[in-house]
């Protein structure tokens, strides 16, 4: 096929018919587009050029069409596989497709930062603020690390908060607890009270790595279903969202988690004991766990 410019490309199964300017060129019509020059087989400038010749508007930037491909064709390989395997028990397994659906929005780990209704770029600390929004009240919360933890008031480790790595992410009814094998310890499934956030986090699937600008467009997605408070870069591979569920009927909060399953999530974090980053805390290499969104109002 040959358009007007004397262009020549191929007909390539689900690329659509680009709308006009103004009706979702870019959110839509563009990413979804780069995956299915993708799934033909395309090479990248092969896509650009396909872009190129359909597009109804000027590019803008100039390599607008251009960076959505690049951004496309550089996503781990995983996401255009099909062998994802089982989750645990009666959990779904990633849906790919679903996977690809929420990165046509185009959306990454910038997108974040520049929708956070607070901005919190200082170099200071500010763990124990955040904190205290988190979990006004000074209830008792478990935090330190997998290794080596407690069980305290907030007011008894706000100060040093900073310093930490790890925290659950819903207060504790007790200081101790039973462990499952019958330990007594500060850190035990029932010892933790209701949930007051859920969070999500998913690096991987089937052992390869997703990128964190496909978490940070999973992250979003999922802050249109439910309230995204926060979300707090590992210093590593990860990015954990924080979501308000105080309350919520523990069958929604599964139908939402199941989702969040299918689209990349661990499933493990659906145990209300399980430690999550500390907001703004330090890893043990000594990197800073900075806070990338946070919406204080989420949790009213």
């Amino acid at each position: 096929m040959r358009t007007a410019e004397g262009h020549q490309h191929r007909d390539v199964h689900g690329l659509q018919e680009c709308p006009s300017p103004g009706s979702g060129v870019h959110c839509q019509w563009m990413m979804q587009s780069a995956w299915a020059c993708r799934r033909a087989g395309m090479t990248a400038e092969e896509a650009c050029e396909a872009l190129h010749t359909r597009i109804t508007r000027r590019p803008n930037p100039p390599d607008e069409i251009e960076t959505a491909v690049r951004k496309v064709f550089s996503t781990t390989e995983i996401l255009v596989s099909r062998n994802a395997g089982p989750g645990p028990g009666k959990w779904p397994t990633a849906n790919i497709e679903q996977i690809e659906a929420v990165l046509s929005s185009g959306l990454g780990v910038a997108d974040l930062w520049e929708e956070s209704p607070v901005r919190l770029d200082g170099s200071e600390p500010i763990t124990s603020i955040i904190l205290r929004e988190l979990f006004p009240g000074n209830p008792l919360l478990c935090h330190g690390s997998a290794r080596r933890f407690c069980t305290s008031l907030l007011s008894e480790f706000a100060s040093y908060a900073h310093e930490l790595e790890q925290i659950v992410p819903s207060p504790m009814v007790s200081k101790y607890g039973r462990t499952k094998s019958g330990k007594i310890s500060q850190h035990s499934l029932n010892a933790t009270g209701p949930r007051k956030f859920i969070v999500v986090e998913g690096d991987k699937i089937g052992g390869e790595p997703i990128p964190k600008d496909t978490q940070a467009a999973v992250l979003l997605h999922l802050g249109e279903r439910a309230p995204l408070t926060l979300v707090v870069d590992s210093a590593g591979k990860s990015l954990h969202g924080w979501f308000h569920c105080e309350g919520v009927d523990e069958r929604k909060l599964r139908n939402f988690f199941s989702h969040a399953i299918t689209l990349g999530a661990d499933a493990g974090m659906w145990t209300k004991s399980q430690f999550v980053r500390m907001p703004d805390g330090q890893r043990d290499n000594e990197k800073r766990q900075q806070i990338l969104y946070f919406n204080p109002e989420a949790i009213g």
